[in-house]
């Protein structure tokens, strides 16, 4: 055995490493959109430049979110410029932080055979009234149905279930829930069930 070895004992603690630097992230890079989603895009802000902002979802689908002031002419456009002619689906989220409930559509074509796998993500925002009232507060947007016939029951039920009165909607009654329900949106995030 060579007498050049050192053997540590438990007493010695080895000499500790300096700290590592937490590696920085890197700038968060937008996401390109494919070609065909940016086709689509290209149009909208062409047409609408920054009263909207367009994010790429994942293929096949492209995200539009705009202010309810300018929801009624985008959705217009996107029937009479891009095609798209039926609402798919409508939606609420319900964002107390921000005071604010978003009402996304779901819009699609069945006439445009290009279009056939893309749907298109319009999403706007009412203010959130938090003891609301719905029909008789400030929790409103303009309703799509003159455009979309197809939201009719949708808009109906983002209005019983979230509290959104669509002004313009030809029928703004409840749809699942009594008429005489007096609580709290049920998919409002503030709901407690009773008893539980």
């Amino acid at each position: 055995m060579s007498t050049d070895t050192k053997q540590v004992t438990a007493d010695e603690k080895p000499a500790a490493k300096p700290a590592a630097k937490p590696a920085a992230k890197p700038a968060a890079k937008p996401v390109e959109l494919p070609a065909f989603e940016k086709s689509i895009s290209d149009k909208v802000v062409e047409k609408f430049g920054d009263k909207i902002e367009v994010e790429f979802v994942k293929e096949n689908r492209v995200g539009i979110k705009v202010s309810r002031d300018d929801v009624h002419d985008v959705a217009e456009f996107i029937r009479d410029g891009l095609n798209y002619d039926h609402v798919e689906s409508v939606s609420g989220v319900d964002y107390p932080q921000d005071k604010e409930i978003e009402v996304v559509y779901h819009i699609g074509s069945y006439s445009d055979s290009s279009l056939a796998k893309q749907i298109l993500v319009l999403a706007t925002r009412a203010q959130r009234e938090d003891n609301p009232i719905p029909g008789k507060d400030a929790t409103k947007l303009p309703s799509l149905r003159d455009i979309f016939y197809s939201v009719e029951f949708h808009e109906r039920e983002v209005f019983e279930m979230f509290g959104v009165y669509f002004t313009g909607h030809p029928d703004n009654r409840r749809l699942l829930l009594p008429e005489d329900w007096a609580d709290l949106p049920p998919l409002r995030k503030d709901f407690a069930i009773k008893g539980r």
